[in-house]
């Protein structure tokens, strides 16, 4: 199959903006975007002054080295969240097509596919033995759906999944729609990722981040992984100038800095197990939820109590109690040694 046969057909007879860097290179006198001639004062080298490449390709290759792919397989955008903006608008019609989410997930997801006046599917996950899983069956009974939108490890549950499933559901629905799987938390799984199924699916979407594991949430960059003409297709309705050099800077350095991202790592493996251990025999704690990402879920006694008085204490934490399924829920992120000692003995004090 063809993933642009499932495109949307206006978008697909766009004709895109060329950008000035687009159209030339920045070689040479620059006088075809009419830039300042000069850097503002603290430029420190950045030339601030003259509009980014879209896809800078040194960010782009270095990017498509971390992921094991061919830089004509990513497209470099405004962390994850742009990565489904764009695909909703290229894929779904207003009013006619359907994206398919899986509660409780990430709001993104079905808040974008609304914006685009599309519809939502919702096939929640179901709790098994503990766990939370993908009801690969009941998404399989659905209605046909365009986008079908999985999160691993999925965000608050913290669960993964069979990639086995996810390639057979690719497979099965193929001629209607594109599986996106957003891996914002892989590198804190040992679980495989999806991309090395990309070649044997091509209506399948992968979804990457250096806004959590690389540490750069502040400058709003992440990769979009799939067929070379969805990223195509994907290009011509991207904002000319997307990337802001300095975080194109900072993200070089950051990938540059694997052995301190391994120590990082490490560090909050370590952390996460402490707090396990005074979830275990906390009497306010219900059941809780290990995951594979850096943050533990939660079912207490009293969630919104649980969120408010750790907010008096200083520690803010994530209400998650209006999620399908999660009453009482809180999603608790795995910080540095010296904050989850603050935690833990705040939960050693908290209705005990």
């Amino acid at each position: 199959m063809n993933p642009l046969d499932l495109a949307r057909p206006d978008i697909l007879a766009l004709k895109p903006y060329a950008s000035a860097r687009v159209l030339a290179d920045s070689a040479g006198i620059l006088l075809n975007a009419n830039e300042n001639p000069w850097p503002p004062p603290g430029d420190d080298g950045l030339a601030l002054n003259r509009y980014p490449d879209p896809q800078p390709p040194a960010l782009r290759h270095r990017l498509a080295e971390e992921y094991g792919v061919d830089p004509e397989n990513l497209l470099i955008t405004r962390g994850s969240d742009e990565g489904i903006d764009l695909l909703t608008r290229a894929f779904c019609r207003a009013g006619q097509d359907q994206a398919l989410i899986c509660p409780p997930c990430f709001g993104m997801y079905a808040l974008y596919a609304r914006i685009q006046g599309a519809g939502v599917v919702e096939v929640p996950l179901i709790e098994k033995d503990d766990q939370w899983q993908v009801d690969f069956e009941s998404i399989a009974s659905a209605p046909d759906c365009r986008l079908y939108f999985l999160c691993s490890p999925n965000n608050p549950t913290g669960n993964g999944m069979d990639p086995n499933a996810v390639t057979q559901l690719a497979r099965r629905i193929e001629n209607h729609g594109l599986v996106i799987i957003d891996e914002a938390y892989q590198e804190f799984s040992e679980q495989p990722s999806l991309i090395e199924h990309l070649d044997d699916c091509p209506n399948l979407v992968v979804l990457r981040t250096l806004s959590k594991a690389h540490g750069l949430a502040g400058c709003r960059i992440g990769a979009l992984i799939a067929a070379t003409d969805i990223i195509e297709l994907l290009r011509r309705i991207l904002a000319p100038y997307p990337l802001p050099t300095p975080s194109i800077r900072a993200a070089l350095a950051a990938l540059d800095n694997a052995s301190q991202r391994r120590r990082q790592l490490d560090e909050i493996r370590r952390q996460k197990q402490r707090l396990i251990e005074i979830l275990d025999q906390h009497p306010q704690i219900h059941q809780y939820w290990p995951g594979l990402a850096n943050f533990v879920l939660v079912r207490a006694s009293d969630g919104p109590g649980l969120v408010a008085d750790a907010a008096s204490a200083g520690i803010r934490l994530r209400d998650q109690s209006s999620q399908p399924g999660l009453a009482d829920c809180v999603r608790i992120t795995i910080g540095t040694k010296t904050e989850t000692t603050a935690l833990i003995e705040f939960l050693k004090r908290w209705r005990t």
